[in-house]
C-alpha cells in the first residue's frame, strides 16, 4: 500500500486525526488575511474588464512582425489617446480602444497596416458598443446570483439551512478570492472569466458537499448518546474525506496548469489565459474552503441549537466523571475508539445495518475497557450462520 493509500487508511479509521473544527480560528485567520489582500485588489486597482463588458473598438492584426510598441504608437498617431495593446499570439496583437464610430475604426485599421506593413485584410475590427457591455455585465450578475439562490434552495432541502448558509459563505469566499486575484494581477475579466468562475463554483459546490454527506452520516442519531459531540463526529468526516479532496484537487489542478503554463506562456492565447486562471485559483480556493472553512462554520451553527448544547454537556460530564475511561483527543474522535469500533465490525460483533457514526454512539460500546459482548446473546458461530 503506498504512503497516501496508508495514510488515507489511518485517516478514515480514526488513527490519525486533525483538528480542523477545533482549529478554526487559524484558518479563519488566514483566510481574513487573503481576503483583505483581494479586496485592496478589487477596491484599489479594479478589475480590468474586458472590451466585452465596457464596450470599445478591438483591432486583431495577424501575421505582423512588429512590437507592441510600435503598435502602440500607431494607434496613437490613428488619433487614440491610451490604446490597450497585447500580444495574443505569435505574430497576432491586438489593440482595444475606446468606442469609435464606423469611420474612425477604418482610418485606425488603415494606419495600422500602414505602420506595421500588413495587408489591410489581416487586421480585423470588432465594434461592441457601451449599451451591449453593460448588458453581458447585467447578465452575468444575474446568473451568479441565480446559482447561488439555487445551491441555497438545493442544499436545504439536500441537507438543512445551517448547512446551506455554510457552503454559501465558503462559496462567497471563494468567489471574492478569485476576483481579488484577478484585480492584483490584473488579469482581463473577459465572458470566459465568468464561465471558468461559475464552473468553480460547481466545483467548490461538489467538494463540499461530498464532505458534508459524511458529516451527515457520522452524525445521523448522535443527539440520543453522550458520546462524542456534533463537531468532533464532523471533524471526524473531514479527516475520512481529506485524501479524496486533495487527489480530486490534484487531478483538477494539474491539467489547468497545463493550459495556464502552456496557453500563456508558449501560445500566448488570452482567452485560454481568462479560463485557466479563474480556473486555477477557484480550484485550489474550493478546495481549502470545503476543508478549513464550510465544515467549521456548519458546527459553529449547529452547536448553537439546544440539543446540541445538551449534547455536548452530557458529553462534558461524562468525560469529568471519567465515563469513557482514558477520555478521547479534544479534536475529535479518539483513534483507539475508532479502531476498537471497526475491529468489531470486522468480527461482526455489530449490527450490519448500522453506520460507523450509529455504531459509534448507540448504547453498549465503550470506547475503551473490556469489549462488549453482543446484544443477541448468541455464539458468534450461531451469528455468521444467519
Amino acid at each position: 500500500m503506498s504512503r497516501l493509500g496508508s495514510l488515507g487508511h489511518r485517516l478514515y479509521s480514526g488513527e490519525v486525526s486533525y483538528d480542523f473544527v477545533g482549529r478554526r480560528k487559524r484558518w479563519y485567520a488566514i483566510s481574513a488575511v487573503i481576503i483583505i489582500l483581494a479586496l485592496i485588489g478589487l477596491f484599489g486597482r479594479g478589475i480590468n474588464r474586458g472590451i466585452e463588458f465596457r464596450g470599445g473598438s478591438e483591432f486583431r492584426v495577424s501575421g505582423s512582425t512588429a512590437t507592441v510598441e510600435e503598435a502602440r504608437a500607431s494607434a496613437k498617431a490613428a488619433g487614440i489617446e491610451d490604446p490597450i495593446v497585447t500580444e495574443v499570439g505569435q505574430g497576432d496583437i491586438r489593440i482595444q480602444t475606446p468606442t469609435l464610430t464606423t469611420e474612425e475604426s477604418e482610418k485606425v485599421a488603415q494606419q495600422l497596416a500602414d505602420d506595421l506593413g500588413v495587408p489591410r485584410d489581416q487586421i480585423s475590427v470588432q465594434l461592441v458598443g457601451p449599451t451591449w457591455g453593460s448588458e453581458v455585465t447585467q447578465r452575468a450578475l444575474t446568473g451568479l446570483v441565480v446559482f447561488l439562490v439555487l445551491v441555497v434552495i438545493f442544499l436545504s432541502i439536500y441537507f438543512e439551512w445551517r448547512l446551506a448558509v455554510a457552503a454559501l459563505i465558503a462559496l462567497l469566499h471563494d468567489l471574492v478570492i478569485t476576483i481579488g486575484i484577478y484585480a492584483l494581477t490584473g488579469f482581463e475579466v473577459t465572458p470566459a472569466t465568468v464561465i471558468g468562475i461559475l464552473t468553480i463554483l460547481g466545483y467548490s459546490l461538489y467538494d463540499t458537499v461530498v464532505v458534508f454527506d459524511k458529516v451527515r452520516e457520522n452524525t445521523r442519531g448522535i443527539t440520543s448518546s453522550n458520546r462524542v459531540t456534533y463537531s468532533e463526529a464532523a471533524n471526524l468526516a473531514l479527516n475520512q474525506t481529506l485524501v479524496r479532496s486533495i487527489n480530486t484537487s490534484i487531478v483538477a489542478l494539474l491539467p489547468v496548469a497545463a493550459i495556464l503554463i502552456i496557453g500563456v506562456a508558449l501560445l500566448g492565447a488570452g482567452t485560454l489565459k481568462d479560463l485557466a486562471l479563474a480556473l486555477f485559483v477557484g480550484t485550489a480556493a474550493g478546495t481549502y474552503s470545503s476543508i478549513f472553512i464550510a465544515t467549521p462554520v456548519a458546527c459553529q451553527l449547529q452547536e448553537r441549537r439546544p440539543d446540541m448544547k445538551a449534547l455536548a454537556a452530557r458529553v462534558a460530564a461524562r468525560r469529568a466523571a471519567g465515563g469513557d475511561g482514558r477520555g478521547r483527543k479534544k479534536a475529535g474522535v479518539s483513534g483507539a475508539a475508532t479502531t476498537a469500533l471497526l475491529d468489531e465490525i470486522a468480527t461482526d460483533e455489530l449490527d450490519g445495518d448500522e453506520t460507523i457514526a450509529e455504531q459509534l454512539v448507540r448504547p453498549g460500546i465503550e470506547s475503551s475497557g473490556p469489549r462488549q459482548q453482543p446484544r443477541s446473546g448468541q455464539p458468534r458461530s450461531k451469528r455468521k450462520k444467519r
